[in-house]
């Protein structure tokens, strides 16, 4: 119980050993069981209690029937909320080099093509230099080429002297599409190049929208090509990464509703889907299970840890709300009603046993099954049954 419900059953408790107390003191002049709470216990060993009409309705006491309900056998997960791999994108200097300016934050809203930093490298000016070169180099080799290629076909020029210029032509070609692609490794654009602008610097651009999930660097550091400066990710695409046990994956498949609740929530109110279960099983016999979330997934972030049980088939079982089921020496008990006068209401203890727990019902089964049946017990404030019974025994 949490604190609120303890302070509650307390205080009634409380009011209710009051009024046992003014009723024993007035016993001498009322009539056997009139007015006081009476504990005892049947040859059957069952415990039972009487309460008053005052007594019941100060303890707030509520009844009910045990109820046939449909409730499912349930496969019970953990996990964390996670997202898709093409959801996380991290950034790096393909070249390396200082950098210069920074200041990200953690959970700062990022959209693709956004710059993130800016990358100082001496390496950047020697690939432009060697890139520029290169193209005024292939523009005299082109006109060569030209040349070499019409006296080649007026037989004027030899054959081996042809090849080689042809040769020098491609090998320029390709040495340009290298340093292209090494610009654009280093985020320098080629057009701004070829009209002469030469720059120390390069930016870092990010991959997808998303948010920072952690920014690693500071300004001034150097970075390799192997140092992760940012990590991003994308929060449209969570979904849950569960893990489930060998036993149970022959009853989990593609299209399974899934209910699952944060690590410190208590209503399983939330759910997914089931999309892929995993096919094969790690060293700690874990297979995973992913599920779409569905609805606005509202307060959850990647890492979160979830709690969470499947569906796997239903049959009707007797079933009790949750908070009917009481606790005593490490037993499970409900409490029946098992008479009622205009003055008087009578209780007892029956032992259940508990089985499956699904949305505030628990389903319960009892030695004796015919107790189940037709029974009314109290579903609102058993505890306060419960600890009144238990001090009269103190007190005998």
């Amino acid at each position: 119980m949490n604190i609120q419900v303890i302070s509650r059953v307390s205080a009634v408790f409380l009011s209710i050993l009051f009024l046992i107390a003014c009723g024993n003191k007035e016993n001498k002049e009322l009539p056997e069981n009139a007015s006081a709470v009476q504990g005892k216990t049947p040859s059957n060993g069952t415990q039972q209690i009487t309460f008053t009409r005052d007594q019941y309705n100060l303890a707030s006491i509520e009844t009910g029937q045990i109820e046939m309900r449909n409730l499912s056998n349930i496969i019970k997960l953990n996990g964390v909320i996670d997202v898709e791999p093409k959801s996380m994108a991290t950034v790096s200097a393909p070249l390396g080099g200082y950098i210069k300016t920074a200041g990200l934050l953690p959970g700062e809203a990022i959209r693709k093509g956004q710059v993130l930093a800016t990358i100082e490298n001496p390496e950047f000016i020697n690939i432009q230099q060697n890139y520029l070169e290169s193209l005024g180099k292939l523009q005299f080799l082109e006109e060569e080429y030209k040349r070499q290629e019409q006296l080649r076909k007026e037989d004027i020029n030899s054959a081996k002297t042809f090849q080689q210029v042809a040769s020098d032509y491609n090998v320029m070609k390709a040495r340009i599409k290298a340093y292209e692609q090494q610009l654009a490794l280093a985020g320098i654009s080629k057009s701004a190049v070829q009209n002469g602008n030469i720059t120390r610097t390069a930016n870092l651009y990010a991959p997808i929208n998303g948010h920072i999930k952690a920014s690693n660097k500071n300004i001034g550091d150097y970075v390799t090509p192997q140092d992760v400066i940012f990590e991003l990710v994308n929060l449209d695409d969570i979904h849950l990464a569960l893990n489930a046990f060998e036993k149970d994956v022959a009853n989990i498949e593609e299209g399974q509703t899934v209910k699952f609740s944060l690590a410190n929530e208590n209503n399983f109110n939330r759910t997914a889907k089931v999309f892929l279960v995993g096919k094969t099983a790690g060293e700690d016999r874990i297979i995973p299970v992913h599920c779409h979330i569905e609805g606005e997934g509202k307060g959850l972030l990647p890492g979160m840890y979830v709690k969470a049980w499947i569906e796997s088939g239903t049959n009707k079982q007797s079933a009790v709300p949750t908070d009917a089921i009481v606790q005593l020496d490490g037993k499970d008990f409900i409490i029946i009603e098992t008479n009622e006068t205009d003055n008087q209401i009578t209780f007892q203890l029956e032992q259940i046993r508990k089985s499956i727990e699904q949305e505030g019902y628990t389903a319960i089964t009892a030695a004796d099954s015919t107790v189940l049946k037709n029974s009314k017990i109290v579903t609102k404030n058993a505890y306060a049954v419960l600890s009144a019974l238990r001090n009269l025994e103190e007190g005998e």
